[in-house]
């Protein structure tokens, strides 16, 4: 289905995006069409899966097509930054003849968790030039919305041009907020409308000389959920999907977010409560939450709509455009908040949209199995850029293939295989620096209740897995 090199490549990306925020994929307490309309006039897949719970891991791997264990940057809190060694999309697109721009979150090296104060924003040397040297001609730098107000990026400096950066921090480190907030500025100062923004301009300004690739890369709606207030009005609270729990399900032990529910437990919204207990949240919290982040993924649409329509009016029809998500947040199921070390289709399963150059009719669904290692041997197909040694393949012949028959999300500590059955998930828990270990039946059990592990019947199917791992992994140390 492939034909010439397309003169646009645009990647979109957001973060910490569940799949069922769009419209196309169910979502009815909002209204998502530009980025719906990728997937009704291209292709929309049913089962993609992120390969990490972690943005810095799983952003690693959409960059290089390889597995955390092959690319080494792991871990959002230790390990290595990505070496800029291994050949990446910018790289692939630099050879085959295209400038190169990035907008908005980077995030390949780890963020100095713990060094940041709530009364200063802290120079980051060496970051930006690290980020450049990866291959990016052209760079508007938004690395995160947690980020930009610990250390400066480009977003951050002219936020504070603007006298606005001191109210966003404040807002941001108010443990009473709860990591939920209405944005303390004009909308068109919000993260994702600056990203949205910066990409609209420069294509929009660009000259033609030479083909393009863009990666916009949303921040939101990662945490802190922040919409402008205008955008909360956009959210039908009577369609919030309820909240997927079990009570008591956390009351048996042996669970990898026991200290998560119970507290005190290192989740990523453990830290906003002094008991460091996500049951402590009660409903009109979640309620909260669940409609910030819908109004947040509203702006993100109108966004993408404005930089689609500068495509268009740039690069007419002769754009290949992806999209997806780095991972997804439980949002209250199960009791939880975050995304760390879950194993939750929640947080694994991704949207993921493609339009081809020249589509514009009847999209297709697609069922088949789908991993975001697929997005750096595709796009290096379709502009005729060579690629070796990664994981991934192209999309197409996942697809021709009959999908992964194992996927595999792994991260420092963690892993979890899934051979569309069953679902095996192994972690490390802070309670006793000891590996706990999960395995579900996903037909028998969709949400991932049961936990099947020691249950001697399925002793065999535990081993098959474990064993996927270790020979896809070859016991790879930081498993």
């Amino acid at each position: 289905m492939k034909n010439s090199k397309p003169r646009l490549v645009m990647l979109i990306t957001t973060d910490e995006q569940r799949r069922d925020t769009l419209g196309i994929y169910g979502c009815e307490a909002i209204s998502t069409p530009h980025i719906d309309s990728i997937g009704l006039q291209g292709e929309c897949f049913d089962q993609a899966y992120t390969v990490s719970p972690w943005c810095m891991p799983s952003r690693c791997s959409i960059l290089t097509g390889m597995y955390p264990h092959s690319h080494g940057a792991y871990s959002n809190f230790s390990g290595d930054p990505l070496d800029p060694e291994i050949p990446n999309l910018y790289t692939s697109a630099r050879t085959a003849g295209y400038s190169t721009a990035h907008f908005g979150k980077c995030h390949y090296e780890r963020v100095r968790y713990g060094t940041f104060s709530p009364e200063r924003t802290s120079a980051s040397p060496g970051t930006r030039d690290y980020y450049m040297s990866l291959g990016i001609d052209h760079l508007a730098l938004q690395d995160d919305k947690n980020v930009s107000i610990w250390q400066y990026d480009d977003y951050s400096r002219e936020l504070e041009t603007e006298e606005l950066l001191d109210a966003y921090r404040r807002k941001a480190w108010n443990r009473k907020e709860g990591g939920v907030f209405e944005f303390p500025g004009q909308t068109c100062w919000h993260p994702d409308a600056w990203v949205g923004r910066k990409a609209r301009e420069y294509i929009d300004e660009w000259n033609g000389e030479r083909d393009l690739f863009v990666w916009l890369s949303f921040s939101g709606p990662h945490y802190p959920i922040d919409p402008p207030k205008e955008y909360l009005a956009r959210v039908d609270q009577d369609r919030l999907p309820p909240i997927q729990k079990r009570e008591g399900e956390w009351d048996h032990g042996e669970r990898i977010h026991e200290s998560s529910y119970h507290g005190p437990g290192k989740i990523d919204g453990c830290g906003y409560l002094e008991t460091r207990a996500c049951k402590d949240y009660d409903e009109e919290y979640w309620k909260r939450m669940r409609t910030h982040y819908l109004a947040n993924m509203a702006l993100i649409d109108e966004q993408v709509g404005s930089v689609l329509s500068a495509a268009n009016r740039t690069f007419g029809n002769d754009s290949l455009i992806m999209f997806t998500s780095d991972h997804g947040d439980m949002l209250g199921n199960h009791g939880l908040w975050g995304k760390h070390n879950c194993a939750y289709d929640e947080v694994l399963r991704v949207p993921f949209l493609m339009k081809r150059p020249g589509a514009g009719g009847e999209g297709r669904r697609i069922s088949e199995r789908i991993q975001t290692i697929d997005i750096f041997p595709t796009i290096s197909d379709w502009i005729g850029a060579g690629y070796t040694g990664v994981d991934g393949v192209t999309i197409d012949e996942t697809v021709a293939g009959g999908g992964y028959e194992y996927t595999l999300a792994e991260g420092e500590g963690y892993y979890c295989v899934d051979d569309g059955r069953y679902r095996l998930v192994r972690a490390v828990v802070e309670r006793n620096d000891s590996p706990v270990y999960e395995l579900y039946d996903r037909i028998a059990d969709p949400h991932l209740y049961n936990n099947l592990y020691r249950k001697g019947e399925f002793n065999e199917v535990f081993e098959r897995l474990r064993g996927k791992v270790e020979e896809q992994t070859a016991i790879c140390e930081i498993l």
